[in-house]
């Protein structure tokens, strides 16, 4: 097993705290243990199936594969779980950690406490004593409030409203874009300086430069309407139809009692069914080429396997990502040993239930806790989440904990694993979707996302992961941690991000660029007690382990 190390404080940075809301931007083959302990550590999506529910003793918390209802209330988006114990010190079963690191978490845990408590101010004040900024970046002063009215600008910023629009008279590129660049820039604030400044972009057939200049302000002040109808135009006009849905259901849900909340609502749906028809569209014409190529295989070599297997292949694909979840997942509960601890089990379905209630995906998700002590996680199609307790391990907090899950779940949300699934141009490549055809599944754990989709991974992750009120840079404390790891033990999930520093230093611009707020709940006492009950879960397995291996080496002396 592998030997945990002293950990040290990460160096979390320091920002304004405008909490945030996100905006988008948008099968088990035998070897499976095997491949899966191996994999390596990518915030990526593998997307799995629905694990079979299993028996729960009453008024017990969830067990292992308990469905998380990803529907809020409408009133209030849930909080982060409040600690149920406070130790001051470790407990025994937990790894040494240096004085200064036990001093930290004092603060920390106090923090928690408070901000549980709703004192919000002084919690603030005691995470900021205990977090150190990020390197090179410096605090950041609050945003004025959104205005909309050009009068309320300062005199610099009504010269260049006013320049901005002599040259849309006079259709000059110039008198555009250099004062409309100027105003977003210098007078954030102003709301028709970035609709304006979109619109122009895409009317000049940059429809890229566009959406970026929408996404950037919808993330500022991501209660503003506005901006998230600006958001929602420019991401419609691109056909980015999923973005667009997972925007509106993410305002609706966390502005409730905003007049546009409903029909928020229902343009998510509009968008959501849009997608599913592009997506549909798309699979169809690949299945042409599939059974194509079935048919040949059978005239060239007589075998008609090769034919229905594409076939069957094909008719999964179409039953879509659920489908392709679920019969993936099916394969890994049978193969990987899963944790049948209630407190775990439930401790990961509180933090889930705070994500999925902002993903925008109306998926049946499912959280799975693997008896395992390498820092690892993976998301199949459908929202069905695999996290290994070794990730519970060596993460810090409840909020770097949350980080993990949101990027692998971002990965769900996003469809990355079944994007990858149906662009897939061989017949053999989709077959591995088939549980019995086999493959599949390894395949979609060990592959590697494309940057752009790990990208949007870590966007789409760090907004939900802050607007559910943990703080923000919980995925890239976690980062920091795994990386200061000796060689010999870095994680399966971390080892395959090359460039891991330059990725800690994207983390840390887009959470100050985007004032999410690093100075929310941690979650530091409660993530310690777990960690005591996965340690024994391990020791436990090991023992047992052990023992099947002694008895198997006496019964062959024998």
């Amino acid at each position: 097993m592998i030997q945990q190390q002293a950990l040290e404080p990460s160096s979390p940075g320091s920002h304004r705290s405008n909490p945030p809301t996100p905006a988008s931007r948008p099968i088990l083959s035998d070897k499976v243990t095997q491949s899966y302990s191996q994999q390596r550590f990518d915030l990526r999506d593998s997307n799995s199936a629905d694990v079979a529910k299993k028996p729960q003793p009453k008024s017990s918390p969830p067990r292992a594969g308990t469905e998380v209802d990803p529907t809020p209330s409408p009133q209030t988006i849930p909080s982060p779980s409040p600690p149920q114990t406070t130790p001051s010190q470790p407990a025994a079963n937990q790894v040494t950690v240096s004085s200064e690191e036990q001093a930290r978490q004092k603060f920390l845990i106090e923090g928690d406490r408070l901000y549980q408590a709703g004192q919000k101010a002084k919690a603030e004040a005691l995470y900021r004593q205990a977090k150190a900024p990020f390197p090179e970046q410096s605090e950041k002063e609050p945003l004025p409030e959104p205005i909309t009215d050009p009068t309320q600008l300062p005199p610099g910023g009504r010269v260049y409203w006013r320049e901005a629009a002599a040259g849309l008279s006079l259709k000059l590129k110039t008198r555009i874009f250099v004062p409309l660049r100027l105003l977003v820039k210098e007078y954030p604030q102003f709301v028709p300086g970035h609709l304006q400044l979109a619109d122009s972009l895409f009317a000049d057939k940059k429809p890229e430069q566009a959406l970026a200049v929408m996404e950037r302000a919808a993330s500022l002040y991501p209660r503003q309407p506005d901006l998230q109808k600006g958001l929602i135009k420019q991401q419609t006009q691109a056909k980015r139809w999923l973005e667009a849905s997972i925007t509106t259901r993410q305002f609706a849900l966390l502005n409730p009692g905003h007049p546009d909340a409903p029909a928020f609502l229902q343009l998510s749906d509009e968008y959501q069914e849009r997608f599913r028809s592009r997506l549909r569209t798309q699979i169809t014409n690949n299945t042409i080429g599939s059974l194509i190529t079935g048919a040949l295989g059978i005239a060239l070599t007589g075998n008609p396997f090769a034919g229905l297997s594409a076939l069957q292949t094909s008719a999964l694909l179409l039953r879509g990502e659920t489908a392709v979840g679920e019969a993936v997942a099916d394969r890994a509960k049978r193969q990987l040993p899963l944790v049948e601890d209630p407190e775990i089990q439930a401790y990961v379905d509180r933090i889930a239930q705070k994500l999925t209630t902002l993903a925008g995906r109306k998926f049946n998700y499912q959280f799975y806790v693997v008896n395992d002590d390498k820092l690892n996680a993976f998301a199949l199609p459908g929202g069905k989440v695999f996290i290994n307790s070794g990730a519970i391990l060596k993460s810090k907090s409840e909020a770097e904990l949350a980080g993990l899950i949101a990027h692998e779940l971002s990965h769900a949300v996003l469809s990355h694993g079944f994007q990858i699934a149906t662009e897939s141009s061989e017949a053999g490549g989709l077959m591995g979707l088939i549980p019995f055809v086999g493959g599949l599944f390894t395949n979609l754990v060990v592959a590697d996302y494309s940057r752009d989709m790990e990208q949007q991974a870590d966007i789409l992750g760090t907004r939900l992961l802050a607007s559910a009120g943990y703080a923000a840079d919980g995925l890239r404390n976690l980062m920091v941690t795994l990386s200061r790891e000796d060689k010999p033990f870095v994680a399966p999930w971390f080892s395959s991000h090359p460039g891991s520093q330059t990725r800690i230093r994207y983390l840390e611009t887009l959470i100050t660029e985007n004032g999410y707020n690093r100075y929310a709940y941690e979650g530091i006492a409660e993530h310690q007690r777990m960690q005591g009950l996965v340690r024994s879960h391990l020791k436990k397995a090991k023992e047992t382990h052990n023992e099947t291996n002694q008895e198997t080496k006496s019964k062959a002396a024998n």
